[in-house]
């Protein structure tokens, strides 16, 4: 029985980008108690690995958080596998709004102790008691209400791409670093409408259980986050409210939702939205870069990493033996290296009503 794959990434990746197989991005998340992941987990595997089925999948005894990417004839197939467990049955399911069939090569399916990583440890927290839930338009209304704040739950270089007007975002790396910095920023605001928000509601959904547990009143979460947003705004013909592009965590690295570009290239300052990591796999920056710098810089990110890819694949091997491939990779654009990415300040004011460093007003 087939529980992991066995086939170099390099292959896959190729093998993907040579197929012309219609795939649909889908992605979707869980919470519910599950007793033994690691035999779900498996379930799962040996399930959709038949259905051709790409992804990344984790698995806890919370629940189950997935981003998945299935040749589209097999949709109904997998829809199936779903309703045949019962706490996924009546499973929203978010369809991504730009795809194009590339966001994953492979199925990587993880038992992980959390679906989401959130650092809390409070054990009378409840996480079921969770914000209300507001669609696109509701969540209009809502944004015109003075006595409502809007909070940016993702990480600062998803913000930095795309955000709601007015919204406040904390200049973290991580979630679970976000919890803290929000709840301090916020403490005096417990009577505002706290109106939060993240890509596809994940973060949200413990993020608002977790603010109502601190004591806030009125706590609201866009309903399947911003991408289920996009297709609301679209279907419902409503006012889209939301400005550039939106940070995905797959080979795509984005998709547009606004049509301003509202970030720039950090290597020569010039409007641009487009991610990229550093061609030089030892670092494996997570950066932003534009056609003529990818062009100029050969794809990478500072003029050191530049003169390593110029050496023959067999050098670079060498000069990364012994040490940690891809080092940069959680870094997402901190370096100083990049002369137009601003620790902290991206050209944004700090809001006065909150007044403390680590935060900026989108």
């Amino acid at each position: 029985m087939k529980l992991h794959n066995k086939v170099d990434k390099k292959v896959l990746r190729e093998q993907l980008l040579q197929s012309d197989e219609a795939r649909t991005t889908i992605s979707f998340y869980k919470y519910a108690a599950i007793e033994n992941p690691q035999i779900f987990r498996d379930h799962l595997y040996t399930t959709w690995d038949e259905l051709d089925l790409f992804g990344r999948v984790h698995v806890a005894k919370e629940g189950i958080n997935a981003q998945v990417s299935i040749p589209t004839q097999h949709l109904n197939t997998f829809a199936a596998t779903l309703k045949d467990i019962t706490f996924l049955e009546n499973l929203r399911l978010n369809f991504a709004v730009e795809d194009n069939g590339k966001s994953f090569y492979k199925l990587v399916i993880k038992v992980r102790e959390k679906i989401l990583a959130d650092g809390l440890e409070d054990q009378s927290f409840d996480s079921s008691n969770k914000g209300q839930h507001l669609h696109a338009k509701e969540w209009n209304q809502l944004m015109e209400d003075p006595n409502s704040i809007l909070i940016d739950m993702r990480n600062h270089y998803e913000s930095e791409v795309g955000h709601f007007d007015g919204a406040v975002a904390p200049d973290v790396d991580t979630f679970a670093s976000s919890l803290d910095v929000i709840d301090k920023m916020m403490e005096e605001y417990k009577d505002k409408n706290i109106m939060m928000y993240c890509t596809g509601g994940i973060r949200c959904e413990k993020a608002s259980a977790w603010y109502k547990h601190k004591g806030y009143k009125n706590v609201y979460q866009l309903e399947g986050g911003i991408i289920k947003y996009a297709h609301e705004v679209q279907d419902e013909e409503l006012d889209n409210k939301f400005k550039g592009k939106n940070f995905v965590f797959d080979e795509r690295l984005g998709e547009t939702i606004g049509q301003e570009i509202i970030a720039q290239c950090h290597q020569c300052g010039k409007a641009c939205d487009t991610h990229v990591n550093c061609k030089n796999v030892a670092c494996n920056l997570l950066f932003i870069q534009c056609e003529d710098c990818a062009i100029e810089h050969e794809n990478t990110c500072s003029d050191d990493c530049q003169n390593v890819v110029k050496l023959p694949e067999e050098k670079q091997k060498e000069l990364r033996k012994g040490k940690k491939v891809g080092q940069n990779i959680f870094k997402k654009g901190r370096s100083p290296h990049l002369k137009y990415k601003h620790e902290g300040d991206t050209k944004i004011p700090v809001p006065t009503v909150i007044g403390m460093p680590g935060m900026r007003q989108l």
